[in-house]
């Protein structure tokens, strides 16, 4: 991952000092966002964190993806337990001016890696039954949650990517939306962590998308709005993860 790290010039802050402990690859992202009222999400939200608003609005994103190679720093992937599907819904926070990525869920295709995320990273992971294959130009996804007790929630849509591929400008909407270099947890009883993540600037596409099934954000009480949602598309992205520290 040396090239990965010299690629800093695009970050909001330096890389911290201490070593990073994971690495994963992200392959065929869709990045799906609505535009939400704030009231909606901010009950959501624990105390210490404000939502990151844009022209006073905030942004709820559902994206699927597959993940390869996820290893822990100095050991090979392992077979069987570094390889799958993925499935994000999320909303932009910021602390003290920091700007990072909340979580309401996180569905995987892997219970190990559920099971470990939740312990070690304390994000809200949940088992499912998934399966992303690629036909052509198009990605098939589809997600049932299958962890017990936790809200039902499906996704099934087929996406592509189109247009040139570029990074996006700052101060656009999918700079904003996607460069994201921390993530927010909560650890119980009123404690926040801050988990520091890296990777190159954003590579994406516009994107095309047909859901057919999409009940992730009913399963937090958030109903989006009937609007096409902002769609982008990513092939890859290398990324490295820091273990999570409580905030200051």
């Amino acid at each position: 991952m040396k090239s990965l790290h010299m690629t800093t010039e695009h970050r909001p802050w330096p890389l911290p000092r201490r070593p990073w402990v994971m690495a994963q690859r992200w392959h065929e992202l869709l990045f799906a966002h609505w535009a939400v009222d704030a009231a909606a999400l901010r009950p959501l939200i624990p105390p210490g964190l404000e939502l990151d608003l844009r022209e006073g609005q905030a942004w709820l994103g559902v994206i699927p993806f597959r993940m390869t190679g996820v290893r822990l720093r100095a050991t090979p992937a392992t077979p069987g337990l570094s390889a799958f599907p993925e499935l994000n819904v999320r909303t932009y926070v910021s602390r003290k001016g920091k700007p990072g990525v909340w979580f309401f869920s996180l569905d995987a295709g892997n219970a190990v890696a559920v099971t470990v995320a939740r312990a070690w990273f304390h994000l809200p992971y949940y088992r499912a039954r998934m399966r992303s294959r690629r036909s052509g130009e198009w990605i098939e996804y589809r997600s049932i949650r299958a962890h017990s007790g936790a809200p039902a929630a499906e996704l099934a849509v087929r996406y592509r990517g189109c247009g040139v591929e570029q990074i996006r400008e700052p101060g656009s909407l999918a700079h904003w939306l996607t460069e994201r270099y921390c993530l927010y947890a909560d650890a119980g009883r009123g404690r926040l962590l801050c988990g520091e993540i890296h990777h190159r600037p954003w590579r994406l596409r516009s994107a095309e998308a047909e859901f057919e099934r999409n009940t992730m954000a009913a399963a937090l009480g958030v109903e989006l709005p009937d609007v096409p949602p902002v769609l982008y598309f990513a092939e890859r992205q290398d990324v490295v993860v820091w273990a999570p520290r409580p905030v200051s």
